[in-house]
């Protein structure tokens, strides 16, 4: 019902902000401009999915292949206590439980190509579980707000996008991302376990989560000591080779508990081509509505507004030029790297905008997309309170991303 009232909220507003440029401001072209978006962002929806479909047939195929080996369940088991507690309606041996860890170690290490099909295999298989499958059950709607949350290890790709933009220290965003990241993760925790009433003072879920900070703070001390570019290829090495390693652990287990390998493969990487094919609409509805947000100018004037609203109040607005990157970011991730690479490009990829926008592209994941995207693949209508606490958890990483920049810059 949310998604439902901003998807008409989008239209609405860009055909207000179109009116007034062709009014107020004489634009006679902007509703050509609008109707062509219009095309194009269906289009590129349907390319998206279509895009998708390779990667999701790869990556279902290898998860049958782990989960017939074992090697799923392995893995479950060493972060079950934890997971178990934030996901009390999966039992304890449910494959799910391995395609959500699965799902999370590939978002940690920046991987987007790994984690989205395994994501999207996570929520086909709660979907099993779900009693109405109309409506996000309460594991749904913790998977999709904790990837909302975008808690990356490793951002690799924005990193890489400050070198081709000619930052003098590409890596100067590794510890600010570090930190708003982990901001966005901790409020869309809270917010869905105070949701659900689960305890998030349990010692297991603190233990885990003590553990994994602790990973962090000693990642971030060893970055330090390295140079700019030796972070972006050091990184980008240790996660595809996790990766290629988890791969390979997979296909060696399985064989040698003497599956055919081959034949699991097949039988997985079908459902994977299945799933691209539903999320279609989904895609498109989503992408039509933020294209015409953004090509009326309603995105524009909302940024404009906000700076003179806190101009006025004596608030320093030095971080306004990287605004765009922060509203667009919950409506459509190419649509904020769009915006931070504008950023960079107008400002300097070393100014205090050009890294606040970065910081804000790695802060978080994309909301509505994620919603279209997951909840479209297996057929949800009611989202319930899912929209909100995705929000909450984005917009938390964003603002602490602004105070963190002020903080680092």
């Amino acid at each position: 019902m949310v998604l439902n009232y901003i998807w008409i909220a989008f239209f609405v507003l860009g055909f207000c902000a179109a009116l007034y440029k062709l009014i107020i401001m004489g634009d006679t072209e902007i509703f050509s401009v609008m109707v062509k978006n219009i095309f194009d962002s269906s289009k590129t929806g349907f390319e998206i999915s279509l895009g998708l479909t390779g990667v999701l047939t790869l990556w279902t195929g290898l998860l049958k292949v782990g989960e017939k080996g074992g090697m799923t369940n392995f893995i479950a088991k060493i972060f079950g206590p934890f997971f178990r507690r934030l996901f009390p309606e999966i039992p304890k041996d449910h494959p799910a439980m391995g395609s959500i860890v699965m799902n999370f170690s590939a978002n940690m290490l920046g991987l987007d190509n790994a984690a989205t099909p395994l994501g999207l295999k996570a929520m086909s298989q709660m979907q099993e579980l779900n009693p109405n499958k109309t409506q996000a059950s309460n594991a749904q709607i913790m998977f999709l707000t904790l990837n909302a949350s975008g808690l990356t290890i490793l951002p690799v790709t924005v990193m890489m996008y400050r070198i081709q933009m000619g930052a003098s220290e590409a890596s100067d965003v590794f510890i600010p991302i570090l930190l708003a990241t982990s901001i966005s993760t901790l409020a869309g925790l809270l917010t869905v376990c105070i949701r659900q009433k689960i305890n998030i003072l349990d010692k297991v879920i603190l233990s885990y989560l003590g553990v994994l900070f602790l990973a962090e703070g000693l990642l971030v001390w060893q970055f330090s000591k390295m140079e700019s570019n030796e972070i972006s290829s050091v990184s980008s090495l240790a996660a595809n080779m996790i990766l290629f390693a988890i791969i390979v652990s997979f296909i060696v287990v399985a064989a040698i508990k003497k599956i055919n390998v081959y034949e699991a493969f097949i039988e997985g990487a079908k459902d994977g081509f299945s799933t691209a094919v539903k999320i279609i609409p989904y895609m498109v509805g989503i992408l039509i509505a933020i294209g015409v947000f953004r090509s009326s100018g309603a995105l524009e004037f909302l940024t404009d507004g906000l700076s003179s609203l806190l101009g006025a109040l004596g608030i320093n607005t030095d971080f306004i030029p990287a605004l765009p990157t922060a509203l667009m970011k919950p409506l459509s991730g190419s649509g904020a790297r769009g915006m931070m690479i504008d950023c960079m490009q107008t400002y300097g990829a070393d100014s205090f905008a050009g890294r606040l926008s970065c910081t804000m592209q790695g802060a978080a994941d994309t909301t509505f997309y994620i919603i279209a995207l997951y909840f479209g693949s297996v057929g949800i209508k009611n989202t319930r309170y899912a929209v909100s606490a995705g929000l909450i958890a984005e917009f938390s990483g964003l603002i602490g991303a602004i105070f963190i920049a002020y903080i680092f810059w």
